[in-house]
């Protein structure tokens, strides 16, 4: 059967909730939504409509806005948008199931509409356009819509598409994939490819979609384990996401440790305290002979900004190798990670079997694996009798490092 998926993203939606506010046209007006006791340096959560056709980018900073335009600065209120999203997720709650929807973020909702096209005698484009004009006649928020027959498809045809249309309605099929998705470039306007990313499938010469859908998907795999097919799928338009994947909450024993950072860290600083963090964390599952064959990488931005991530990545062998995990999280920040000030970095490993015995993939001798894992080993054996500050790493005695700190508590939990 043919699946319908929407995408529906509410277009500039804390600076049109403060217009609203206001009795104000977010279309005509010039309004940012930012921290004003930050000063200058703030960054902007949101701008209207109307400042985005000036050219203004709805993450910036206030000083890299042009002197010449003259805009009203409001502060952030959570409360308010969190009042209206209630709103706009009860709209999409007359039409489908909640087992049909998916809540993206505080203004982006993802609806399987396949089964309902038949009930309500429309085709997927038509509902689109009902449920779209119900926001705005009951909310006057505006939303952008994107079709398609996968989530991935719905979600990049709503982004790159949607907000140019005049109806904000776009819908790509898998016809669309050689002349739409291809064309896609730079790298980083597709959806689930950071600026980090970028860079490095550029070193690879992948500049557009359609070089990362031509480019080969055994030396992706090499290079970015299970998460390079990802990459090659997506390209293709292959996605065989449900919307019940993202609600089944599966309880099972994981390693997870998370840290609540003391001032605004970015990627540099922040790379450091996940490589500490792994550090504890694969420390703590060799001491239960345990190994994850799931790992997941937390971002929390500052609070207000109030978004961030999480996401995982499967390993091919169950691993509990320092180096191995730190890769995997590192590979899953430079893909989602936002330029945004981070206050909080969680990281969980799950899918947990007993490492009974050393598993090798084909491309890692049984002389490296056997020297690793005795070094981790011993490692593990001095800390445990002197203390875990008796060996550190030169990284642990930067600034930024929270290791020394953190190694005189209790740090991670196994759940």
């Amino acid at each position: 059967m043919k699946n319908h998926f929407l995408c529906i993203d509410l277009k500039s939606f804390f600076a049109t909730c403060e217009c609203m506010e206001r009795g104000l046209d977010p279309f005509t007006t010039p309004l940012v939504v930012a921290n004003k006791s930050q000063g200058n340096g703030a960054i902007t959560l949101a701008v209207t409509p109307y400042l985005k056709n000036l050219g203004i980018k709805g993450r910036t900073r206030l000083y890299e806005i042009p002197k010449n335009i003259k805009y009203t600065i409001v502060n952030p209120r959570m409360k308010l948008y969190l009042e209206k999203s209630r709103e706009v997720i009860s709209i999409y709650l007359d039409y489908i199931a909640k087992e049909d929807l998916h809540i993206y973020s505080i203004d982006e909702c993802f609806l399987d509409v396949t089964p309902y096209l038949n009930l309500y005698k429309k085709s997927d484009d038509a509902l689109a356009l009902e449920i779209i004009n119900t926001i705005k006649e009951k909310t006057g928020l505006t939303a952008t819509c994107g079709i398609g027959p996968n989530m991935l498809l719905a979600k990049v045809s709503m982004d790159i598409e949607a907000k140019n249309m005049k109806n904000c309605i776009a819908k790509w099929t898998i016809e669309d994939i050689e002349t739409k998705l291809w064309k896609i470039k730079p790298l980083s306007k597709m959806w689930g490819i950071g600026t980090r990313l970028e860079k490095r499938l550029n070193a690879l010469n992948i500049f557009s979609i359609k070089d990362l859908a031509l480019y080969d998907k055994n030396k992706l795999k090499d290079k970015f384990g299970i998460m390079g097919l990802e990459l090659w799928n997506h390209a293709n338009g292959i996605d065989t996401s449900k919307i019940n994947d993202f609600q089944k909450i599966v309880k099972e024993k994981s390693f997870s440790h998370s840290q609540v950072l003391f001032k605004d860290y970015y990627s540099e600083n922040a790379k450091l305290i996940i490589e500490e963090m792994v550090e504890v964390i694969t420390t703590r599952m060799r001491e239960n002979f345990y190994e994850t064959s799931c790992v997941g990488l937390g971002i929390s931005y500052s609070k207000t900004i109030n978004d961030g991530f999480f996401h995982t990545t499967k390993l091919e062998v169950p691993t509990n190798n320092l180096e191995i995990i730190i890769k995997m999280c590192l590979l899953l920040f430079d893909r989602y990670y936002k330029n945004l000030p981070i206050r909080k970095i969680t990281i969980r490993c799950s899918h947990l079997t007993k490492g009974l015995g050393m598993q090798l993939n084909i491309f890692e001798s049984f002389e490296e694996a056997e020297k690793q894992k005795n070094y981790h080993k011993t490692v593990d054996e001095v800390k445990k009798k002197f203390g875990k500050n008796s060996l550190l790493k030169a990284s642990n005695l930067l600034p930024d490092s929270t290791a020394i700190i953190r190694n005189q508590k209790i740090g991670g939990h196994h759940e």
